[in-house]
């Protein structure tokens, strides 16, 4: 069981103080983490690309690799980068050239995205929504398997007999497919024989995704693919500090004021303290509390969801740093070992019987 920290590098108004952490500091401050996630011993650090004022890493490449020299194990991956409005080519590249700066530690996690700016940023039509997902993932996966490329396609121009360097250290540089639970997601990512990310979010019961799980190990094996050797993951809110209390207290402000602003923004309803407690419970999607109460949410998700690799996404909004940092040491030194110990014994037993 692999375990990780994802982070989209909030920068938003701090609910106690008013102020708003500039996009230069935000960017050190998330630098130090993945350094501390390395050294506590997390297996992987993601971090999602974004075009707006509240977020300050539209380039996880960059600041991964800000990270791959002050770094030695923890593999380094986007969560996510939006493939249908960014170019393929330049997006290999980037990540080849990470993974040669990390000696073999990057990986490309791409999906659609959440949100919809860098469509018109990039001068790309939304009504081609599906089509540029689709035919920018087909030449990702050229270039991912052949130095020289030939390909052609409706939204970028042709290439013919081309390179694509530098070439990673890893063959093949792994990229997985991200969903928030869409069921041809699952699907095209399982014919494909890629390794799967699904993003537990919001007010949704994690057990309910084990039916993505299925949908997608059925495609994978109907494609002949070998499904015990493709790796499956999440990512979930969450915040780990000493005690349950404390945990739910400090998680609690930024993680409502992000999401309210996020409802508004699409209409829904207000989040409520009702609704944060309901997410915080056994059988929620917000994996926050001690390390004892998030290690065994998380043990739980392993064995009724089947996912191999778990990616704590934190903060939710802006926090203080020293509070993240805390948090992240909390997560590789206390709830990590409890996870790899229970889990190991588990799957042997599962072995056995």
């Amino acid at each position: 069981m692999e375990l990780g920290i994802s982070t989209f590098v909030e920068a938003t108004p701090d609910v106690n103080t008013g102020t708003t952490i500039s996009h230069a500091e935000r960017l050190r401050e998330v630098v130090e983490e993945i350094v501390l996630a390395d050294q506590v011993g997390l297996d992987v650090y993601g971090v999602g690309e974004h075009h707006r004022h509240d977020f300050a890493a539209s380039s996880p490449a960059v600041v991964l690799a800000a990270a791959a020299c002050k770094t030695t194990k923890i593999r380094l991956t986007s969560a996510v980068m939006i493939l249908s409005s960014a170019d393929p080519v330049r997006v290999f590249q980037d990540f080849a050239t990470l993974d040669g700066l990390s000696n073999g530690r990057a990986e490309i996690m791409v999906g659609r995205g959440s949100f919809l700016e860098s469509f018109p940023l990039f001068g790309y039509d939304l009504n081609d929504y599906e089509e540029l997902f689709d035919e920018k993932l087909e030449l990702l996966l050229h270039i991912q398997k052949s130095e020289k490329v030939s390909w052609s396609g409706k939204h970028r121009p042709a290439i013919q007999d081309l390179g694509i360097y530098p070439r990673p250290v890893q063959d093949p540089l792994p990229v997985w497919i991200g969903s928030a639970g869409s069921p041809e997601s699952a699907i095209r990512a399982g014919a494909l024989g890629l390794p799967f990310v699904l993003a537990i979010i919001g007010g949704v019961k994690p057990l309910d995704y084990a039916s993505q799980v299925e949908l997608y190990k059925k495609a994978a094996a109907e494609a002949g693919h070998d499904v015990t050797r493709l790796p499956i993951a999440s990512h979930s809110h969450g915040f780990v500090a000493k005690n349950q209390k404390q945990a739910i207290e400090t998680f609690f402000p930024s993680t409502f004021a992000r999401t309210n602003v996020r409802a508004a923004e699409k209409g829904a309803p207000p989040y409520t303290r009702a609704d944060y407690d309901a997410a915080s419970s056994l059988e929620g999607a917000l994996y926050v509390g001690d390390p004892e109460t998030v290690a065994q949410k998380i043990i739980h998700l392993r064995k009724h969801v089947g996912v191999t690799r778990f990616m704590l996404h934190m903060p939710h909004g802006t926090m203080p740093h020293e509070e993240v940092m805390e948090a992240i040491r909390l997560f590789g030194t206390e709830v990590a070992p409890r996870v790899r110990e229970e889990t190991a014994r588990w799957e042997q037993h599962q072995l056995l019987s």
